[in-house]
């Protein structure tokens, strides 16, 4: 059975949450490597809710999704997800997934060909894996009519052996099967390092450091906003605690620096956070408590 899907409004926009998988089981300890704190783990338990933590308090849950945004305009899709079928050797649970990503769009009346846009906050295994589909032995593009936007300096970083590292290794391969067939198909539109407005009120905000050119999306629509952000944070243990990394961070002094810029920035303009691996509803407003943060579901 498909779960109730998640549906905001902003503006003239609705935003709703396809999800894909949902991670339980894994320790802070793991995930935020050298930056878990014992203590500063123990102080969150506090400010945490059901959806964040496992009922022994010990272990996180997390979740893989893509959101839906459709507006009079438009119709397009931010990050991708997993995928089927993938070849995942170093990420197990990412390998050979056969998930129901596609029935859920089905169920809200979206079939991969209505799929306008698709637009890509950064290239690793979990936010591009739906860019493409196995037919007949070759990845073809899933959302035929859609046009992918992403950075080019990811493009050519993952196209290359220096994106062959340790803390990458769980995304070899993806270039291969989601990124380059696209730029083969001629449906991929490269944006530059600055960023900056791709159609009437999206745009795309430089925040590196998890990734090498990662991107944040901000969608204007009635004077309110909606900011996509990526893995500026994978889990709202970092709201509270903003230098800490995940193990999946590539430049960790960049990925500090573009998590606190984010956080400033949705706790000072009020926008509505959109993230991309929180449990819950997996959406929420930011607030300032002196120099601190905190996070509230809505």
């Amino acid at each position: 059975m498909i779960e109730s899907l998640l549906s905001y409004r902003v503006g003239d926009l609705r935003i709703t949450r396809i999800s894909e998988m949902s991670l339980q089981g894994g320790s802070p300890q793991e995930l935020f490597n050298q930056n878990f704190d014992a203590e500063q783990f123990a102080a969150y338990r506090d400010k945490s809710t059901e959806h964040d933590l496992q009922a022994d308090g010990e272990h996180l849950i997390q979740s893989i999704h893509s959101w839906l945004v459709q507006s009079p305009e438009y119709t397009l899709l931010i990050d991708a997800g997993s995928g089927n079928e993938k070849e995942r050797p170093n990420a197990p649970i990412f390998h050979h997934l056969n998930t129901d990503f596609l029935t859920r769009l089905a169920s809200l009346g979206v079939s991969p060909e209505s799929i306008d846009y698709v637009l890509l906050t950064h290239l690793h295994v979990d936010h591009v894996g739906w860019n493409t589909q196995r037919v007949d032995g070759k990845w073809l593009p899933t959302f035929p009519n859609a046009t992918y936007l992403f950075s080019a300096i990811e493009a050519r970083y993952y196209a290359s052996s220096a994106s062959h590292n340790e803390v990458n290794r769980t995304s070899l391969g993806v270039y291969e099967d989601s990124i380059f067939p696209l730029i083969e198909a001629g449906v991929a539109k490269l944006i530059g390092k600055e960023g900056g407005e791709v159609l009437n009120g999206v745009r795309f905000i430089p925040t590196p450091g998890h990734s090498i050119d990662h991107m944040s999306i901000s969608i204007e629509s009635g004077g309110d906003v909606a900011f996509f952000a990526g893995d500026l944070m994978h889990h709202p243990l970092q709201v509270y605690n903003t230098e800490w990394n995940t193990r999946y961070c590539e430049f960790p002094a960049q990925a500090s620096a573009s998590r606190r810029w984010g956080l400033e920035y949705a706790a000072d303009s009020g926008a509505l956070w959109f993230s991309t691996h929180f449990a819950g509803t997996s959406v929420g407003r930011v607030y300032r408590e002196d120099e601190q943060f905190s996070w509230q579901y809505r």
